[in-house]
């Protein structure tokens, strides 16, 4: 029997974003947050066992993915986009959450988890190793500086969206084959993509997260912004990441999760066989350990 999935609106820091929702309202939460270029769709193979464990699903869009949560003040910061959780939490009348990131969700989940501990049970991150260590990793790992390529591609502006933006979204299309070589995106999934990175502005919005969380200089550790600082994450957490990732070094994550960083305790899962987009390559290897992750945090 498929899991009811609704449509909600969610209103934070004076921006509405949508999110898909599943579960019973009494439900503990747990907040999905997708990453680039992705949409809350990529969530669609945890959504069923999340809600058949007995919990309630929030998968967002995140800040810029769409006209309606895109900022004035072109405010992209990873303090901005942890603040858009909490903010979730508060116009859902929730205090305290179970907080799943991959990619750029997982990048917001360290910082959101690191800025208020108190409105977080667990956190998982999926593909993206302790945000704040990466600048020491990539030194130790300097094959990481060529997987991200496109980083530094992506601070070129105008030769940026004109690339992201074409007919065939060849880049999109590229960059989901390299980082997850055995994987093949449904018709599905493919077709919830195009139609949010066709809205205004969310090609430009997209963009911004590399340009103002991940240019060079940060990424090399020669600059350091506010949420970079935040070292210390106070929350059991559970990172994962598949061994054939073709955009995250696997060897980052041996040097990027320090067990200091997490006082409440971490866990690391390398999952066989699978890339990037893990949760969608390996979903019964991810939701098995998920679960029992936030077992821990009811």
């Amino acid at each position: 029997m498929s899991i009811e999935q609704r449509k909600l609106t969610l209103a934070a820091n004076g921006l509405q974003f949508s999110a898909l929702e599943a579960g019973a309202n009494n439900d503990p939460v747990v907040v999905c947050l997708h990453g680039f270029p992705d949409s809350p769709a990529t969530f669609e193979p945890q959504i069923e066992p999340l809600v058949d464990a007995g919990y309630r699903v929030i998968a967002p869009t995140l800040r810029g993915y769409e006209p309606s949560s895109q900022p004035t003040n072109g405010d992209y910061s990873l303090d901005a986009l942890a603040d858009d959780v909490v903010g979730w939490l508060d116009d859902l009348d929730v205090t305290n959450a179970h907080l799943v990131g991959h990619d750029w969700g997982a990048v917001i989940t360290y910082i959101a988890a690191a800025r208020a501990p108190d409105r977080f049970r667990t956190a998982t991150t999926l593909a993206v190793p302790s945000v704040t260590r990466i600048p020491e990793a990539v030194r130790r790992v300097p094959k990481q500086l060529l997987l991200s390529w496109y980083m530094t591609f992506f601070q070129l502006r105008g030769i940026a969206e004109a690339a992201l933006t074409p007919s065939d979204w060849w880049l999109l299309r590229r960059l989901w084959h390299r980082w997850s070589p055995g994987y093949t995106i449904g018709d599905a999934h493919w077709a919830a993509l195009r139609e949010q990175f066709e809205q205004s502005g969310v090609p430009k919005a997209a963009l911004a997260y590399y340009r103002q969380n991940a240019s060079p200089p940060i990424m090399l550790g020669l600059k350091k912004t506010k949420a970079m600082r935040l070292n210390e994450v106070p929350v059991p957490t559970l990172i994962m990441n598949g061994a054939a990732d073709g955009c995250m070094d696997r060897r980052m994550f041996h040097h990027a999760v320090q067990s200091t960083d997490f006082p409440a305790g971490v866990e690391r899962i390398e999952v066989p066989g699978a890339g990037h987009f893990l949760h969608l390559e390996r979903p019964d290897a991810v939701n098995t350990a998920l679960l029992q992750h936030l077992s821990t945090g009811r």
